[in-house]
């Protein structure tokens, strides 16, 4: 079943069941995917390009809860949290920041970077690599970190 074969029974199970929360949630997915389709001028997605769009959505909302939370508007907290859940179950096994840690190591090795300088060529293998799976933060972050 193709991710969107899976977001659009999800959709019709949420009506079914009168779960408000997912099925806006469901349908924002399908509107920011259906926008992606026309902006690229294609009638279908594919699972890899589904979940661009999820990832960009998920770091929007991402950004959002850390605006509301320095705002102290719990109730808008509460809201972005429950739409990060239905997001996240579309969204490949997040990697750990073990994980993470071991990944970005071995391409440092591997593309012999030194320096922060060296940062670009690690980043360039990397993020390929990690794409929906990690938070391009986290993970810019951690090669920082490793390279200092």
């Amino acid at each position: 079943m193709s991710l969107m074969e899976r977001i659009n029974e999800d959709l019709k199970q949420a009506m079914k069941n009168k779960d408000k929360l997912r099925l806006s949630v469901i349908r924002m997915i399908r509107s920011a995917i259906k926008y992606a389709e026309i902006e690229k001028k294609t009638t279908a997605l594919s699972d890899e390009q589904i979940i661009d769009v999820l990832s960009r959505e998920m770091k929007q909302r991402r950004e959002s809860l850390q605006e509301f939370e320095n705002a102290g508007r719990q109730d808008l907290v509460d809201n972005v949290k429950a739409e990060i859940e239905v997001i996240q179950e579309y969204l490949p096994k997040q990697l750990t920041e073990e994980e993470l840690k071991v990944l970005i190591q071995e391409i440092i090795d591997q593309v012999g970077a030194k320096t922060k300088a060296d940062m670009g060529k690690v980043m360039g293998v990397l993020m390929p690599k990690v794409k929906g799976r990690a938070d391009g933060k986290l993970v810019n972050q951690l090669v920082q970190q490793h390279l200092s």
